[in-house]
């Protein structure tokens, strides 16, 4: 995500002149000549008017980006300790851009700017959030952001504050949660864990925004850690986490006399009723799936209450998930299961875990003693012979 550089051979004095004899003509209220305080006032008043840029008509958004570029290859050149407030006004002035191929170049102009700055420099992440904000203006969320980890590293020689942090994962929920919510439950989920036991009854909202973006994500299932998360526990015997339990253990009919008693409530976290039934019956195959290794359809009819016609589809659409792995056997009128994911994953499933690893170990070695006997065998034969 690079630019053009423009002015970036000239003096710094020179570029700054040039940039408010432009800016001036386009009717900035900018003086063209120098500032006699130095080139920082000179910046300061060049950033300060700089937005000007966005409301002419007359030059094109390579010309516009060359401005911005060399407006950058200026502030760069301050020292850190007295550019703080300089990087902040053009963070700003980058957010009001309002047409797209414009708002294009702050967000050039913005990542050339993070690119530019030492890695050990704090300012890096004011830079970094309002890139955020520029590109959820223009579409361009992914390019900036691809996930935690990479987020993580790209401040990890000069890691954010704890309340930077999460200022910033809220932001990010905030773009993603329309376009890309397996992403957005992710990132609120690396929020939620930015609390300690301590702060955690202050994450009501956080966690509340966790809980709903976990279950309209269509492509989340397992559900469970989110108990675990010590801001969701702070909302125990609250309809929240009431409804995050159902989702968590139980099976459809829960679900569905839940919001028979609520449904005020379920509407106004912004869930959609028929999304929720849909999620609700496969979790509920899905747990049908742990204790069952053989299915009927009209079993399945009256657990997920579908009709008939339904049964195919549907099982059609858990094996696309490949939450579960299993056969269906049309003429028998049965689905066959090979192995499902569980839905919750503590002491019982554990213990499962466990006693497949023993049973392994056991088949192992009855197989390792069988070949050691007709090795023996063999070896006795062809000392006989």
């Amino acid at each position: 995500m690079q630019g053009p550089a423009v002015f970036i051979d000239a003096e710094i004095d020179v570029q700054a002149q040039e940039l408010r004899q432009f800016l001036k003509g386009l009717g900035a209220e900018i003086s063209e000549e120098k500032s006699t305080k130095g080139i920082e006032d000179d910046l300061h008043k060049i950033i300060g008017v700089c937005d000007v840029c966005f409301k002419d008509n007359t030059h094109s958004p390579e010309e516009i980006d060359a401005v911005l570029n060399s407006i950058v290859s200026i502030i760069v050149s301050i020292p850190l300790e007295r550019g703080e407030n300089l990087i902040l006004s053009f963070c700003d002035k980058m957010t009001k851009a309002k047409e797209p191929s414009l708002a294009r170049v702050c967000l050039q102009s913005l990542w050339r700017l993070f690119s530019n700055l030492e890695v050990t420099s704090p300012l890096r992440y004011h830079v970094y959030y309002h890139l955020v904000q520029v590109a959820k203006q223009v579409n361009q969320v992914k390019e900036v952001f691809t996930g935690v980890e990479q987020l993580k590293a790209q401040f990890a020689q000069c890691p954010p504050s704890n309340e930077q942090m999460q200022k910033l994962y809220r932001l990010l929920h905030e773009v993603l949660k329309d376009t890309n919510s397996e992403l957005a439950s992710k990132v609120m989920i690396e929020l939620l864990g930015t609390y300690t036991a301590d702060n955690a009854s202050y994450a009501r909202e956080d966690a509340m925004k966790c809980i709903v973006t976990a279950l309209a994500d269509p492509n989340t299932f397992l559900l469970d850690p989110l108990l675990s998360l010590k801001p969701v526990r702070f909302l125990e015997g609250e309809l929240i986490h009431d409804l995050l339990s159902v989702f968590v253990s139980e099976k459809l009919p829960s679900y569905l006399e839940f919001y028979k008693n609520h449904k005020e409530f379920v509407n106004s976290q912004g869930l959609n009723h028929e999304q929720n039934i849909k999620k609700m019956r496969l979790l509920s195959f899905m747990q049908l799936a742990e204790s069952n290794s053989e299915m009927s359809f009209k079993q399945l009819q009256d657990e997920l209450q579908i009709n008939e016609e339904e049964v195919e589809p549907f099982i059609i659409e858990v094996l696309k998930t490949k939450l579960v792995r299993a056969r269906m056997d049309q003429r028998a009128r049965k689905v066959h299961i090979s192995s499902t994911m569980h839905r919750t994953f503590g002491r019982p499933q554990w213990q499962q875990l466990r006693d497949l690893l023993l049973s392994w170990k056991s088949n192992l070695t009855l197989v390792q003693e069988n070949i050691n006997t007709v090795s023996a065998a063999q070896l006795e034969l062809a000392q006989r012979q």
